[in-house]
């Protein structure tokens, strides 16, 4: 799922705003389609899905009489526009209580980096105060409306991660390396139970992908690699969250709606890629991506959120063969699907803001969190015309309308009312963070021990070092709340446990010392060190990779073990990382590996197992197992350095360690989203001076004239030595900065997931007239952004300054197709120096939109 960022400059209104245009497009290019023979819905034989071919659950939703009848009544009564509004699904970053009152919103969800009143770091209250609003407004029967509650849906994968004080468990990854359904069950009912006390009712969640390539940005929200492993969490964990099938409203109870995603084969795409095709054939499909769903069903999940994704071609909000012939027809799905952030935007004919497609092919609910008022508009056009049939908008709402009525929300009263909520002292409850610590110890791989070094033993001195030891966020990973994870502090993490701090505790009570030095610096030789690094936090294509290897800015903390073995010191290797990446460097420098995954709040329980106590055994011994292979290059589908199922015990022997190959198998690749880093444009880019009527100068020396000498450029260090360009331009015309490729790139994922160009430079001298960004798409049409927050930049230090990509997108850019992604133009005389130009979410100053 994509979650749009509260308070960037490009407003919610503005985003409709610029929407609103496209309906009548969007419409009459449908109508055109239909009016020329062609079925939006067709799909080429390679996507053609053959329903006997999967299995049927056996088991089914019953009929509830009662329900079925005030079903029928209801949609008796019910408007067009009622009907359509219940379908639709809106942000709060660009929805109020008076829209869901005025459109008869059935849901609205909370983005990743959207919370209540504008504030993503709301507190827990404000959530509650905001349920109780939205609800109030759902119920509203003025003028003949039906009160229908609204659900909210929240994407609490982890834990109840978007709440300050709660929870966080180990991402999906460690929990696969657990190998323990029981704890899994423990986990969603606790999360469960958090999410009830700030009023919401649905999370999304279980991811139950199965990757296949971990270079994909998700990969560490599947359990594992193997089906079998996956589908036998699947049941436990609805169980915990949704409470036992037929066990009577949940909202009575401790529970809340779960929903399986993404359907279908997101972990199977071509390189990883998010949002990607799976090229594979309907019985690979079978047999690895719907194993999972067989479980999900007969546990009675009640939600299925589909994929951004496409097999064969064809994106999967809609394909009906799958949705509606195989999930609803074959598989006897009973409750209601709901499509990710704008999906429908991307099938084929349609757009963000039209699209009777993805009805049409067996979609329930379109999540449409900023574009939901144009889609209002459109659906109920398409229905009055019966391009959208009357009998499928009925059975999507009766869907909609089933499912609330098992969740038990008609009768259940105001969010503050119901159980449960406003129970702050739940938030974090010590019962809750237990199960979290138990899940973090049973998580822990371990991959290596020469010496029999772990447990560390009673009464050692033992130094800390490592970026990531006293991180709460570093080790929390993406989807922390925050969208990506970013851009935190251990501040934000009341209740939790850094790494760094669970060792502490656990050294000193077996009567040793410890030491924090992130560098490994010391004054007294310690008798071991340990060292934390890894994966620093992303979420969806922010961490899609084109190698499984480290970023090479972090990989600093390798050198600090090699440099703490050369002087006779044991090391043990603790590495975060949401997954298995070629680490043989590490593995080699270490004396013991210890994989720990992206463990959340509960840092403690990794000392739980790597610190003996003063009896000289540790609480727990090292029981997981990897939930895929570990590479031994950095090559997707290269060797094999440990197979799926290792790990060791600290009692294991192991052999004389054999030191490992530490050629990766691969050079070094450009980062996916980064243009310029190092100084230097990445591979096939191009960083040009223009401005005249000479076509540019490319810039390839350290440093360089250009524009008649109007500009120079030098060398400057940034991060490392000559890391940066410094450019001194006199004025006198036209002079800009830019970064071309031949090659046009593919960012409308990005700009439908509100992603930042950002641009790191330090303004030397100040600019004497105006600056501007600009982007350029392959059909010559440059969208351009003015900048005067880089007049208010202080000289001499280095911001981030970002602009949102939907800023150019409204300017008419094609963002499917850009060739010059970034531009820095003006007229005047200015000194900048530029360190970096990427795609993000973290900025330190973003640039307003025109408008």
């Amino acid at each position: 799922m994509m979650f749009a960022r509260a308070g960037l400059a490009a407003s919610a209104s503005m985003l409709l705003a610029g929407c609103a245009a496209t309906v009548t497009q969007a419409n009459t290019a449908q109508s055109n389609a239909a009016a020329a023979g062609a079925d939006p819905l067709a799909v080429p034989a390679a996507a053609q899905v053959h329903p006997e071919k999967w299995p049927a659950p056996q088991w089914k939703v019953p009929v509830n009489a009662d329900h079925e009848a005030r079903i029928k009544a209801l949609i008796a009564r019910m408007s067009v526009e009622e009907k359509v509004g219940q379908i639709l699904q809106a942000d709060l970053a660009a929805v109020t209580p008076e829209d869901v009152r005025k459109y008869h919103l059935g849901s609205v969800l909370n983005g990743g980096n959207s919370g209540p009143y504008g504030n993503d770091l709301g507190p827990a209250q404000d959530w509650l105060k905001l349920a109780d609003e939205f609800y109030a407004a759902s119920m509203d029967e003025r003028d003949g409306k039906q009160g229908i509650p609204i659900v909210w849906g929240t994407d609490a994968v982890h834990g109840h991660s978007n709440i300050i004080g709660a929870t966080l468990f180990p991402h999906n990854v460690g929990l696969g390396a657990m190998r323990d359904p029981d704890l899994i069950e423990k986990i969603g009912k606790a999360t469960a139970v958090e999410i009830r006390v700030t009023g919401q009712e649905w999370t999304f969640a279980p991811t139950i992908t199965v990757p296949q390539d971990y270079r994909w940005g998700r990969a560490y929200e599947g359990y594992s690699s193997d089906p079998a492993l996956v589908a036998s969490y699947v049941g436990r964990m609805i169980k915990g969250l949704q409470g036992p099938v037929d066990g009577g409203p949940m909202l009575k109870g401790p529970y809340v709606l779960a929903s399986t995603k993404h359907f279908l084969a997101d972990g199977g795409t071509t390189d990883g890629r998010d949002q990607g095709d799976a090229a594979i054939d309907e019985d690979t499909l079978i047999r690895i991506h719907g194993a999972p769903y067989v479980p999900a069903i007969e546990a009675g999940v009640e939600t299925v959120m589909t994929s951004f994704s496409s097999w064969n071609g064809v994106k999967i909000a809609g394909h009906r063969g799958l949705v509606t012939d195989v999930l609803k027809n074959r598989m006897n799905f009973g409750g209601f699907i709901v499509t990710d952030w704008n999906a429908h935007g991307q099938l084929k004919g349609c757009t963000n803001a039209s699209c009777a497609t993805a009805v049409n092919a067996g979609i329930d609910m379109y999540m449409a969190p900023d574009t939901w008022k144009d889609l209002y508009a459109s659906l109920t056009a398409q229905v009055k015309s019966g391009e959208v049939p009357m009998a499928r908008l009925d059975e999507a709402v009766a869907r909609v309308l089933r499912v609330k009525m098992r969740l038990g929300l008609f009768e259940a009263g105001k969010p503050s009312s119901r159980p449960y909520s406003g129970q702050w002292n739940l938030l974090g409850a010590p019962e809750h963070r237990a199960i979290a610590r138990e899940a973090v110890a049973k998580s822990l791989v371990l991959l290596k021990n020469q010496g029999s070094l772990l447990p560390l033993k009673p009464g050692a001195n033992v130094l800390v070092a490592g970026d990531a030891a006293d991180d709460i966020a570093r080790q929390a990973g993406g989807w922390t709340l925050t969208w990506q994870g970013t851009g935190l502090n251990n501040s934000q993490f009341p209740g939790a446990t850094s790494i760094w701090k669970g060792l502490e505790t656990a050294v000193k009570d077996a009567g040793g010392s410890a030491s924090l030095s992130p560098d490994g610096s010391y004054t007294k030789k310690p008798d071991v060190a340990v060292v934390v690094f890894g994966e620093t936090p992303y979420a969806e294509f922010q961490g899609d990779i084109q190698s499984l290897q480290l970023k090479a800015e972090l990989t600093g903390p390798i050198e600090t073990m090699k440099k703490l073995k050369a002087q006779g010191i044991p090391v043990v290797a603790v590495m975060i990382t949401g997954r298995p990446l070629y680490m043989n460097p590490a593995l080699n420098a270490a004396d013991a590996f210890v994989v720990a995954w992206l463990p959340g709040s509960e840092g403690a329980g990794v000392a739980d197992v790597m610190v003996a106590g003063r009896n000289g055994q540790a609480k727990r011994d090292f029981t997981g197992k990897l939930p895929t292979a570990w590479p031994a290059n950095a090559v997707h589908g290269g060797p094999t350095l440990y197979p799926f199922g290792y790990g060791l015990s600290a009692r294991t022997a192991q052999p004389t360690w054999k030191p490992l190959s530490e050629d990766a198998g691969i050079r070094e690749t450009a980062e996916n989203g980064v243009y310029f880093a190092r100084g230097v444009p990445a591979s096939s880019w191009s960083l040009i001076v223009a401005g005249g009527s000479d076509g540019g100068t490319r810039i390839t020396t350290g440093s360089a004239s250009a524009l008649d000498g109007r500009v120079t450029v030098t060398p400057v260090d940034y991060g490392i030595q000559e890391g940066a360009r410094r450019f001194v331009m006199a004025g006198g015309g036209r002079q800009v900065v830019q970064l071309n490729n031949f090659t046009p790139v593919d960012v409308s994922r990005e700009t439908n997931g509100e992603v930042l160009l950002l641009t790191t430079l330090r303004i030397d001298e100040k600019p004497a007239s105006a600056m501007q960004f600009s982007l350029t798409s392959a059909d010559g049409k440059t969208a351009t952004v003015a900048a005067p927050e880089l007049a208010a930049l202080p000289v001499g230090e280095w911001k981030t300054v970002a602009v949102p990509l939907q800023c150019f997108r409204a300017g008419g850019a094609d963002m499917s197709r850009v060739s010059t992604p970034f531009q820095l133009e003006t007229a005047g005389r200015v000194t900048f120096s530029l360190g970096r130009v990427a795609l993000g979410t973290v900025a330190d100053v973003t640039v307003k939109c025109a408008g």
